[in-house]
C-alpha cells in the first residue's frame, strides 16, 4: 500500500511538471515574442508615459520610508524584482510558516514545538526567496549591462543626446534591463539631472558594476568629454569581469552541488522512510531528548551550509 502511494506521489508530480512545461513552452514563449519587456507592455495598456512610470514604481516596493532601516529592507524588495504587496508578502510566510509546522507536527507528536519551531520559519524562507530572487536578477543584469552600454555607445556615435540612447536600451532589451534603464530615461524627460536618475537606478538594482557607470556618467555631465569612448571602455571591461565570474561559477559550481546535497539529504530520508514505514520513528516521538537533538542537526547543518558557502563564493 505505501509503495502505491508512492507511485501515485511520483505521477502526480510528473504530470504537473508536464502541465507547467507546455504552459511555459505555449504562453510564456508566446508572450515574450509579443512584448520584450515590462515596460513597452504596460505601455500597450496605459494611455500616457507617466501612467507607465508610476505603476512600474508602484508595482514594487512598500513606498518611500525615511527610515534608514525600512528604506534598506524596501530596496532590497524593490531589486528581488518580485511584485509583491505588503499583504501578500505576510500571506506567503504565514502560509510556508503553517505549512512546515504541519510538516514537523508528526516528528513532535505534539502541536506547540510545532509551531514554535515552523511558524519562525516562514520568514525566514520568504528572505531566502527574495535572496534567491535578488540574485538571479541581479546576475541577469550584470549579463545585459555590456549590451546595454553598447547600445548606448552606438547612440552616442551617431548623434543622440544621453537619455534618447538610454530609451535605446528600454525599447531593444528584455527585461530586467530594459524596463530599468526606461525608468532612468523618463526620469530625465520629467526633469531628473542625469546623477540622480542614474544613482536611483542602482538603488533599484543593486549591481556592483552600475558604480562604474554611475561615475563615468556623473563626471562626464559635470566636466565633459568623449562618453561614448568611455562607455565603449567600460563595456569591454565588464565583459571581461562577466568572463571571471563564469570562470568562478564553473570552478565552484561542484562544491555548491554538493552544498545542496548534503542539506537536501536529511530531509528526502525522513520523507522516504516516513512514506515506506509510518510507524519507523514511533519510539523517538515524546522523547525527551528530541528536540534537542533536531535542534542539534539544525545548527550543525546550518554551521557547515555557512562553512560551504565561505569556501565556493567569491567576490569578483
Amino acid at each position: 500500500m505505501n509503495e502505491l502511494w508512492l507511485i501515485y506521489g511520483l505521477v502526480f508530480f510528473a504530470a504537473l511538471l508536464s502541465v507547467e512545461g507546455l504552459y511555459w513552452l505555449i504562453f510564456r514563449v508566446r508572450g515574450t515574442k509579443r512584448v520584450i519587456n515590462r515596460r513597452l507592455a504596460l505601455g500597450q495598456k496605459l494611455t500616457s508615459p507617466t501612467e507607465v512610470f508610476d505603476a512600474l514604481r508602484q508595482e514594487r516596493g512598500f513606498g518611500n520610508f525615511s527610515n534608514p532601516t525600512l528604506a534598506s529592507l524596501n530596496d532590497y524588495l524593490v531589486q528581488s524584482g518580485l511584485r509583491l504587496s505588503k499583504t501578500a508578502l505576510m500571506l506567503l510566510a504565514g502560509m510556508i510558516g503553517a505549512g512546515l509546522s504541519l510538516a514537523v507536527t508528526p516528528l513532535f507528536g505534539f502541536r506547540w514545538p510545532a509551531l514554535a519551531l515552523g511558524l519562525p520559519l516562514g520568514p525566514c524562507a520568504v528572505a531566502l526567496i527574495l535572496s534567491v530572487a535578488r540574485g538571479k536578477r541581479i546576475s541577469r543584469f550584470a549579463e545585459q549591462l555590456p549590451d546595454s552600454i553598447d547600445v548606448i555607445v552606438r547612440g552616442l556615435r551617431i548623434g543622440h543626446p544621453f537619455s534618447s540612447a538610454v530609451d535605446l536600451v528600454a525599447k531593444e532589451m528584455p527585461d530586467p534591463i530594459g524596463t530599468e534603464f526606461g525608468m532612468v530615461a523618463d526620469e530625465m524627460s520629467f526633469g531628473q539631472d542625469v546623477a540622480t536618475a542614474v544613482n536611483n537606478l542602482y538603488r533599484r538594482v543593486g549591481q556592483d558594476d552600475l558604480l562604474f557607470l554611475i561615475i563615468a556618467v556623473t563626471i562626464q555631465s559635470q566636466t565633459g568629454g568623449n562618453l561614448a569612448e568611455i562607455l565603449a571602455r567600460l563595456s569591454r571591461l565588464m565583459r571581461e569581469r562577466v568572463k571571471l565570474r563564469l570562470k568562478v561559477r564553473a570552478l565552484s559550481a561542484e562544491g555548491k552541488m554538493s552544498a545542496w546535497f548534503l542539506s537536501a539529504m536529511p530531509f528526502i530520508l525522513y520523507g522516504v522512510i516516513r512514506l515506506l514505514s509510518p510507524q519507523y520513528f514511533s519510539e523517538v516521538v515524546g522523547h525527551p531528548i528530541l528536540i534537542p537533538a533536531v535542534l542539534y542537526g539544525l545548527l550543525s547543518l546550518a554551521i557547515g551550509n555557512f562553512i560551504i558557502y565561505k569556501m565556493v563564493n567569491f567576490r569578483v
